[in-house]
């Protein structure tokens, strides 16, 4: 079912662009590489066996991790449809 000018499977095309796209992002970041510490390189704390493992180059403990990270950075998504609201922004 398509809504408006769209025509039908548009909107389920929409989405898996979008996956696909966020997919394609996930897997082009740079993953650690190398041996893991065993204490985190900024605060000296133990890194859990399982992250470790999980994470094989890992150099820093979750809490300075997430630090690190800081807050959630909203990006700026494709408006695949070009609405009339979009474009007036």
């Amino acid at each position: 079912m398509a809504g408006g000018w769209a025509r039908d499977g548009a909107v389920s095309e929409q989405i898996e662009a979008s996956i696909s796209d966020e997919l394609a992002r996930m897997k082009a970041r740079k993953a650690p590489v190398g041996e893991s510490l065993t204490h985190c390189a900024e605060c000296d704390e133990e890194i859990p066996r399982a992250r470790r493992q999980a994470l094989p180059g890992v150099k820093l403990c979750l809490d300075c991790q997430q630090e690190r990270d800081g807050a959630y950075k909203a990006r700026g998504g494709i408006n695949r449809r070009g609405s009339k609201d979009s474009q007036l922004k």
